[in-house]
């Protein structure tokens, strides 16, 4: 893989490599045939970086909140499917993208 593109934005850049590594995680439940739970958190976990992209185009500052109030949904839904996989039985889970939600939470 080639090296990730920067913009000096950190919300902007943590949403960006969370949605790969989301990526990359719902291929792995739906290896292990978990595709709601794959979809689910597929469709919230990226659409934190797309949300957060978007409100750096905003046309207005209401606009702007309403976009981040958007992501920060995003992501305490995210964080829920995150959490239904590591107190399941027989989900995979990775600790780490708890981490990394969590850091993306607290930079909203």
């Amino acid at each position: 893989m080639s090296e990730l593109p920067k913009t000096g934005n950190r919300i902007v850049d943590l949403s960006f490599t969370f949605a790969l590594k989301i990526v990359a995680y719902a291929e792995k439940l739906e290896e292990h045939r978990k595709y709601v739970i794959s979809n689910q958190i597929l469709k919230s976990g990226t659409s934190i970086g797309a949300n957060v992209r978007e409100a750096q185009n905003c046309e207005s500052k209401a606009d702007f909140i309403h976009k981040f109030k958007i992501a920060a949904k995003e992501a305490d839904e995210t964080e829920y499917w995150l959490l239904l996989c590591k107190y399941s039985e027989n989900y995979p889970f990775e600790a780490s993208l708890i981490d990394e939600i969590k850091e993306i939470q607290k930079n909203y």
